[in-house]
Parts: structure tokens; sequence; C-alpha cells
């Protein structure tokens, strides 16, 4: 059973070599890796293009992106990984947890890579919720068979909200596998904007989201808390 990680960069010039370096081992053991850019004005490309299998180039959007690695990938399972991703475990320890998992599809935990005692509470709350919901987050490492990815569409191309788009298809069909060994995410987006003001406008969103709220005008409201670089 073969792997294709997909992972979507755009302007992740400053961050994309270390994921890159860390998935390495996973190329060695025979599973692909397509990073996907979506019109980056830094270089990430120039980065990126000596440390993966197959290097596309996508309008920018994270559905438009993953979804473009997804119809070119060869292998057996799909997982989706964000440019700021770590693995504290090593990525052949995750990739085995994936392989043993009979649900169709799953996520991981996610631990926010910053020691302050807030981010235990920011990401314990992320990862029961997720267990409770059945709703995955990009940021947990989404993994999908590609034949169900397939099946159910893929990511639906709306400008955000992407990820529990794709969850609430894919719940149909059954509930996620929680893995708990964790992936490591960035903590700049709480860093930069503030804890209290990030984890409000999250809630909102998602809130708003569910009660039918356009995705256009959602994302318009995240840009004014995204990360240092633009959102890949």
């Amino acid at each position: 059973m073969t792997t294709s990680i997909v992972v979507p960069v755009r302007d992740e010039g400053a961050v994309i070599e270390r994921l890159l370096a860390a998935l390495q081992p996973a190329r060695a053991a025979g599973h692909e890796l397509i990073v996907v850019d979506g019109e980056s004005t830094d270089d990430t490309r120039e980065r990126a293009a000596m440390h993966c299998d197959r290097l596309l180039a996508s309008p920018p959007g994270r559905a438009r992106q993953m979804n473009a690695g997804a119809r070119v990938a060869s292998g057996d399972w799909l997982w989706f990984v964000h440019a700021d991703s770590g693995f504290p475990e090593g990525v052949m320890a995750a990739l085995s947890c994936l392989s043993a998992c009979k649900a169709g599809w799953g996520r991981f935990d996610v631990r926010l890579d910053d020691p302050a005692p807030v981010f235990r509470v920011i990401e314990t709350a992320m990862n029961w919720r997720s267990r409770l919901t059945g709703m995955a987050t990009g940021d947990q490492g989404i993994f999908v068979r590609r034949a169900l990815f397939e099946q159910v569409g893929g990511f639906p191309e709306i400008p955000l909200m992407e990820d529990l788009a794709l969850s609430k298809r894919l719940r149909r069909t059954g509930r996620p596998a929680c893995l708990r060994p964790p992936l490591h995410t960035s903590a700049r987006r709480w860093r930069r904007h503030g804890v209290a003001r990030t984890v409000l406008l999250m809630w909102r969103l998602r809130l708003a989201w569910f009660l039918g709220a356009d995705p256009a005008v959602l994302a318009r409201r995240y840009a004014s808390c995204s990360s240092p670089t633009r959102a890949s």
C-alpha cells in the first residue's frame, strides 16, 4: 500500500524545505510526494523542486490545489499535509499508523509548536471537538483512500472551510479514524494576532459556515487573521 502526500503551498519559502526534508524517508520507502504551488511570489517553487516527486502549478486556493494534486496521485491513500506541519515521531511512524487504519479516512491529533500552557488547552479542545463531531481540519493532516476521495467528489472548491466541507462528505460514509500520534503545526497565527482574538474569530467563522454563510465572505474575514506568510 502506497500513500501520495499532497502539500499545497503559496509563499511558503520560509518553511517548505524543513517540511520536505522531514518527508524524504517516505519517498525513500516508495511513497509519493506532490507539491502544488498556488502562484507563489517568493522562492517556494525553487526550494521545493528538488525535494518532491511532482511539482504542480495551480490557481491559488487550498481546495483547488489539493484537488489538482489528487488528480495526478498514484497512491492508494491521499494524505493532505500543510507546509507548516512537523512530525515529532517521524513521518514513517505516522505512515505506519495510517496504513493500519481500517476506516476509509481520518486525521491525526495536532500539537501546536509553542510551549505556553494556553496552547495545550487549544490543541486539546481541537482534538476532542474533532472526535466528538467527526469533523477534521487541515492542520490535522486529513488522509483518505483515493477511491473514496474520488467517490465523494474531492474537496468542494470553496475559498474557506474546504476541510470541514470534505469532512461532511466523508462522514456520510463513516466516522473518521482519529490517530493519536500528533502532527505538529505552527502557532504563528495565534502568536501574531493574539490567542483570544484568533480563537474567537475561528469560532465565529465555523459557526457562520455551519449556519450557511457564504465561504467567500468568510474568507475575507479570515484574511484579517491569516498567518505571516500567505495561507498555503
